[in-house]
């Protein structure tokens, strides 16, 4: 499907960071970057009647809820309460079954829970509101530990900057990896953060990496293809085994191993996005040795295959020339 027109749904007890954050990714006009500009359309029960939103301020929409129905996108921000307008989700409703893709954060998903949406589906929330998201939806598959959902035409986000991931893995899925990274730089955010979750990510971000720390991480990204052991890494660093792996832990909330492991499959990624190498040098370069060691981290942490992921996420081959 493409990506092309967004409405968002604004109610009364609208949260302001949550619609920002859709606003900043499909509302600003940036086609001089480069990005395709999406007909934006924000859509309230009455057009130019003021919402209140959770911090005391108001909103007022320009379009009704009739131009929830048809759009390519409708995205649903957070919004307080448990009773929302039947009249809305009316809308909502319509506008799934006529085959508009529904994008919701936070307690967005509430929203997409009372019109019918989440019945069977899996889903996600802030992890404050899952239980709560469970208990109200029972056939709903609540998942607690990511930061979003993608279920093709439903995808769901946990509380927050998880938004942020969701809308961008969203662009990255429709529109490619170019667009998506143009997006982000403009936001100053990485593509996709680090959760732990099969993410798809374009920066390795240490955690609470310290300035003295720093260095050893930037090394260790410089020479993915070398081999690395806890034991020679801790020698460079001029510490003990033991030492270097409970400051690593700290530093990045992964033990050596398992973080160079990660980084690697990132780097690989990213060849596969951006070159027309084949399987066997990707493997080769991100330090991994052999296609079948490659094939078996990949999976595991972005969910596919390094051949499947290409297909679906390759940049063009015009593009590719210049980068391999």
């Amino acid at each position: 499907m493409t990506l092309r027109s967004v409405s968002t749904l604004v109610l009364d007890g609208l949260a302001v960071f949550e619609f920002g954050v859709i606003c900043e990714v499909f509302g600003i006009d940036r086609s001089a970057d480069g990005v395709p500009n999406f007909d934006f359309k924000v859509c309230g029960p009455e057009p130019g009647k003021p919402l209140r939103t959770s911090v005391g301020a108001t909103i007022i929409p320009d379009h009704g809820l009739d131009d929830l129905i048809g759009a390519d996108l409708v995205a649903i921000p957070a919004i307080g309460g448990s009773e929302y307008s039947p009249d809305a989700l009316a809308a909502v409703r319509r506008a799934a079954e006529s085959g508009s893709m529904i994008l919701t954060v936070c307690s967005g998903a509430f929203v997409a829970g009372a019109a019918g949406l989440l019945d069977g589906r899996p889903c996600t929330t802030h992890w404050m509101h899952a239980d709560e998201l469970a208990a109200m939806y029972p056939t709903a598959v609540v998942d607690r530990n990511v930061l979003f959902v993608d279920d093709g035409d439903l995808i769901t986000s946990a509380g927050t900057a998880a938004g942020i991931d969701a809308c961008l893995h969203l662009v990255r899925r429709e529109l490619g990896s170019e667009v998506t990274n143009k997006i982000a730089r403009r936001m100053v955010v990485p593509p996709q953060r680090d959760g732990g979750q099969r993410q798809y990510i374009d920066q390795p971000i240490p955690v609470r990496c310290s300035e003295r720390f720093a260095p050893h991480l930037d090394w260790i990204l410089a020479n993915l293809d070398k081999p690395h052991t806890v034991a020679t890494l801790s020698r460079r660093a001029h510490m003990s085994a033991r030492t270097f792996a409970r400051r690593f832990v700290e530093e990045t909330g992964r033990t050596p191993m398992q973080w160079v492991t990660d980084q690697r499959v990132l780097f690989a990624r990213r060849l596969l996005e951006e070159s027309t190498l084949d399987i066997d040098h990707i493997a080769e370069q991100s330090g991994f040795g052999t296609a079948t060691l490659l094939r078996h981290h990949f999976r595991r942490v972005i969910g596919v295959t390094p051949s499947d992921y290409r297909k679906r996420f390759a940049c063009a081959d015009s593009d590719c020339a210049a980068t391999a």
